[in-house]
């Protein structure tokens, strides 16, 4: 066989395992064009979060807001320019993220320690993983993420569900991401950490049905604490947390608050209106049962619609396109 046949038959090899032309993610893929390159997303992320425990949260929803939108191609991150007046970033769903701040560091450090290598894709992937202090880390990140070249506006409606959304929509918005049932409860889990506007629930307080009347699936009790919180009208800077039990641990806290019908966001409690769904949410408040599937299902979410091989670019400043 000639050595040009056998490059070729090789070549077709690595193909079927997707490492030929690196079209695929993979872990360490960065091993040799930046081999620093998760450690340094792990030190800044992990020295952001000691100085606000809230971060986690806001770097997970950072993640899963751009990958329902386009993929997860960084492009939750791009600044509206005169060329572009209506990015991502300025629907109203995504003008409550945060932590932009952080991926900007992360960034500027990578740019510093090997130029155009690493993708704000990758970047916001692994700090979310990251973030999330556990006794070990709950999930593997691939790697390999291209960074998209469109950030619209008009794409987030329709990708990104509802806090009002039903049953029904929720899965229907998942299985369109190729998300099934047990990644729907368990991603839901995420809301074991963060907060939540008093305008994404007053509703299921105050007029339910539009008869000024509370929604009759809300605990009573966890009801009227909340009202104290946020009475009505909503202020539109009040926060509450969206596990009443532990805001800043990752732990199981949230499924044992749906099941006693105290799932902040009608999202939270539609998770009981289906049998399938209300029996994973039981499971679930096993801690060794959720951290497994929910590692799983980040895995899945980080590789909805990737960009990879030559496609999309890599941002040298994740807010712009090069």
């Amino acid at each position: 066989m000639s050595k040009v046949s056998y490059i070729f038959l090789l070549c077709l090899c690595f193909l079927s395992l997707g490492l030929c032309n690196g079209g695929e993610l993979r872990k360490n893929f960065y091993r040799l064009s930046c081999p620093q390159a998760e450690q340094i997303v792990r030190d800044i992320t992990r020295k952001n979060v000691a100085t606000n425990a809230a971060l986690p949260a806001k770097l997970l929803r950072m993640h899963f807001h751009d990958c329902f939108v386009r993929g997860c191609d960084g492009s939750v991150l791009i600044d509206s320019t005169a060329n572009n007046t209506a990015a991502e970033k300025d629907a109203i769903p995504n003008r409550s993220l945060a932590g932009f701040d952080v991926i900007d560091e992360i960034k500027t450090q990578l740019e510093k320690t090997c130029p155009g290598k690493v993708s704000c894709a990758d970047i916001v992937a692994l700090s979310a993983r990251d973030s999330v202090l556990v006794q070990k880390s709950m999930w593997d990140v691939v790697t390999g993420r291209r960074d998209g070249r469109v950030s619209l506006f008009s794409n987030v409606a329709g990708n990104l569900p509802s806090p009002f959304s039903d049953f029904a929509t929720l899965l229907k918005v998942f299985s369109s991401k190729g998300l099934d049932i047990n990644d729907l409860v368990a991603l839901s889990g995420a809301h074991t950490i963060g907060v939540s506007h008093c305008g994404a629930f007053s509703r299921r307080l105050f007029n339910f049905t539009g008869k000024g009347d509370a929604d009759p699936s809300l605990d009573p009790n966890y009801a009227a604490f909340l009202k104290t919180q946020c009475p009505n009208p909503a202020n539109p800077d009040t926060t509450v947390g969206l596990d009443p039990n532990s805001t800043l641990t990752f732990d199981t806290h949230y499924f044992t608050a749906v099941n006693q019908n105290q799932g902040l966001l009608q999202t939270d409690a539609a998770l009981l209106t289906d049998p399938t769904s209300a029996r994973i949410v039981t499971e679930f408040q096993s801690q060794a049962a959720f951290f497994e599937q929910f590692g799983k299902s980040m895995v899945k979410m980080g590789g909805i619609e990737v960009l990879v091989g030559e496609e999309g670019e890599i941002r040298k400043n994740c807010r712009v396109v090069n």
